[in-house]
């Protein structure tokens, strides 16, 4: 396969996955079908069995959706990819397919806080026993593991702290308790890390993010061996959490342009992070690419870049966050991130807003934090947006 002949990252995402139809066409096909036409019935009855390969429901086969799994599968070092209709999707599928009641997840506290809602809310609903670990704290991660232990879950940088985890050393501890090691790999893309060459198991995506790059369309995606991807595939087929034909076309558009954007929106961010780091208003910046970052060398060794997104904390708790978001004229006040455009948020009242006020400040979301995930702009003009609202501190 054309994934397999050693190509760069930057080759991969603008030729990887592709199948022309007979019309030859250069772009990549868009399949806006539901079902599919079978040759007879025993074909038809041939390819609901499984006993030959072939599309059959766009629910859970579909030639666009199987372009853009390839592709994201090439670019991630896996063997095959399942795309959902959101990241929280693609979690969620994970869960359903590899857990049971009475098995343990063990998940980092700085997650996405609807990441945390899934585990808490749903998940030890059904029989699943949670329990949280600090990041960063390698042994808590193996004090928490017990026979029962079936997944490890992270992201890395998190979200919004931009704490950094040692992926080959919490794969070690995974696979010496029999579990497997999610990571969250939305923040920097396998353009900037690649959790599978690491150790780590399944790689999983928002590609509402960074992967789309302009804010148009939901989507997830989760990258592994083939094995376990197939039990995806069969909660897929099931349960129906599907990606739109449509939006699998526009991921495969913003995946040609991956790597530079990533660049760019890294050059972007250091620059914005050590003009915040030097503000009299900021009293911390939290940016992987800042020397004194506590896993400031671990990101430089783990990740090709820094990111695009960073936080910081700032003089008059959420009176004084709230005054710099709203006196921004460019960035824009949306939960998004991943976007050309920059956003600002204030993740204690809108990503993390559904945690306990105990469950917050043990993730470290205090009301004077923001989080910016840098875009596109000049950054110069970004500075300038940013101080109309850090003069008013």
């Amino acid at each position: 396969m054309f994934e397999d002949d050693g190509y760069a990252l930057e080759t991969l995402a603008v030729r990887a996955g592709q199948v022309r139809s007979e019309e030859g066409e250069h772009s990549e096909a868009l399949y806006l079908t539901s079902s599919y036409v079978f040759p007879s019935a025993a074909e038809a009855a041939a390819r609901f069995s499984g006993e030959t390969s072939g599309n059959v429901y766009s629910r859970y086969t579909n030639p666009t959706v199987r372009m853009f799994e390839q592709r994201i599968a090439a670019l991630e070092g896996g063997e095959a990819a399942v795309a959902t209709a959101s990241g929280m999707a693609a979690i969620l599928s994970i869960c359903m397919a590899l857990l049971k009641s009475g098995d343990r997840v063990i998940c980092s506290r700085s997650v996405f806080g609807t990441t945390t809602a899934l585990f808490g809310r749903y998940m030890e609903k059904f029989g699943v026993r949670v329990s949280y670990v600090d990041l960063t704290d390698m042994d808590a991660w193996r004090q928490a593991v017990d026979g029962s232990t079936k997944l490890l879950f992270m992201e890395t940088p998190s979200n919004p702290l931009c704490e950094v985890a040692d992926i080959s050393a919490l794969a070690e501890i995974a696979h010496s308790a029999g579990a497997q090691l999610v990571v969250d790999n939305c923040f920097c893309t396998p353009a900037l890390q690649r959790p599978l060459a690491l150790g780590a198991d399944i790689v999983v995506h928002s590609a509402t993010k960074f992967l789309d790059g302009q804010g148009r369309a939901l989507g997830g995606v989760a990258v592994g061996r083939k094995e376990v991807m197939d039990e995806l595939v069969v909660f897929l087929r099931t349960a129906g959490p599907s990606m739109s034909p449509f939006n699998a076309w526009i991921f495969l558009k913003g995946l040609e342009t991956l790597k530079l954007r990533m660049q760019a929106h890294c050059t972007n961010a250091l620059d914005l992070a050590w003009w915040l780091d030097e503000q009299e208003m900021v009293e911390r910046v939290n940016y992987t690419g800042l020397p004194k970052h506590p896993q400031h060398r671990l990101a430089r060794a783990q990740q090709d870049a820094f990111g695009a997104v960073l936080s910081f904390t700032v003089r008059g708790g959420r009176v004084g966050a709230w005054k710099v978001i709203d006196n921004c004229r460019i960035l824009s006040c949306t939960a998004n991130l991943g976007d050309a455009k920059s956003t600002i948020v204030h993740p204690a009242t809108t990503t993390h807003g559904r945690l306990s006020e105990e469950d917050k400040s043990r993730a470290g979301i205090t009301e004077n934090l923001i989080r910016i995930s840098v875009g596109l702009e000049n950054a110069e003009d970004l500075k300038r947006d940013l101080m109309r609202g850090l003069s008013q501190l």
